[in-house]
């Protein structure tokens, strides 16, 4: 892995380009939208021409966000440049880069990166993806707007749990202040990201919640597309219970398995420090950090949960620490 982001390269590239096309993973969070209205943003400032792609959307909770309505599915057009965002790999990103030419550019902080484009400007020590965007931003003189300013801190706010992750360094403040002399309000994204909840995504949560199961300090439990149903939860994820799994005392690995519409099991991973839960989850086939992963694994929920605790609790006994 690169130990510095090449911004030089990137920006010579991003420079000579008119047209651009940037595309985050599927099933996004905070740091994925952020990162992706950050840089889009941005760009279309300095009168570039932007397309910005997720191919599941945005969620409910970031729709609020200057730029969330740019946000589509699929690509359309020709462009003189492709970037991808957040992304460990390439099959990440789902479709949205279908009949598209191979990304010039990757930006991205998770270790599990592949560098799988021209240029990598992957760095596993940032926080957020959105730290190495606001480098490049510096880099390219581009202004700091609010609404550019906002989708960075949202993406800070959201991959640090509030900055609890111990990736947090003095660095990170350093950077939220500056975030905010451009006026964005810290109290009110920091509500939005990670504090309000719409009555369906709490419904949601109850089923999960019946169902929760602890042993060896390993906690865990499933979401279905039945209790997607009852709750009308319209998305596809957890609704963020992971993280309420993971302020539980009595644990040191947390996990939830949320039933796909295509049928595969969207396994989550949290983890206390000195646990490497992304090694288990690259082993499924995904990735993340140490502290956070996931993976989606074809399978009954049954077979899922299965084969996936056991793979963990190895983990758990054999101190997989990092």
């Amino acid at each position: 892995m690169q130990s510095k982001y090449p911004n030089r390269k990137a920006v010579e590239k991003i420079q000579q380009s008119n047209r651009i096309l940037l595309v985050t993973h599927i099933k996004p969070d905070g740091d994925a939208v952020g990162s992706l209205l950050g840089l889009g943003l941005a760009l279309q400032e300095s009168g570039r021409q932007v397309q910005m792609v997720i191919e599941d959307g945005i969620p409910l909770s970031l729709r609020r966000l200057t730029g969330s309505d740019q946000i589509r599915k699929k690509a359309e057009g020709e462009f003189d440049l492709v970037i991808v965002v957040d992304c460990s790999d390439l099959g990440r990103v789902g479709k949205a880069l279908d009949g598209k030419p191979a990304p010039d550019i990757n930006i991205d902080h998770h270790i599990t990166n592949e560098e799988f484009a021209e240029l990598n400007l992957v760095d596993a020590h940032a926080v957020a993806t959105a730290e190495i965007i606001y480098a490049l931003l510096n880099d390219l003189e581009l202004s700091l707007t609010p609404p550019v300013a906002a989708a960075l801190l949202t993406g800070l706010i959201t991959d640090t749990l509030g900055f609890r992750t111990s990736n947090v360094r003095p660095e990170t403040f350093y950077l939220v202040a500056r975030l905010m002399e451009t006026s964005v309000d810290l109290p009110e994204l920091y509500r939005r990201a990670l504090v309000s909840r719409s009555f369906e995504a709490v419904k949601f949560w109850s089923f999960g919640l019946a169902k929760l199961e602890q042993a060896d300090r390993l906690v865990w439990t499933s979401l279905t597309m039945n209790d997607r149903r009852a709750a009308n939860y319209p998305g596809r994820d957890d609704a963020d219970l992971i993280n309420v799994l993971s302020s539980i005392d009595e644990m040191d690995v947390s996990m939830i398995f949320v039933e796909q519409p295509n049928g595969n099991i969207k396994v989550s991973w949290r983890a206390q420090p000195g646990f490497d839960v992304a090694v288990v989850a690259k082993e499924f086939g995904g990735g993340g950090h140490a502290a956070a992963a996931g993976a989606e694994i074809p399978g009954a929920m049954q077979e899922v949960q299965d084969k996936a605790l056991e793979r963990t609790r190895l983990a758990l006994t054999g101190g997989r620490h990092v």
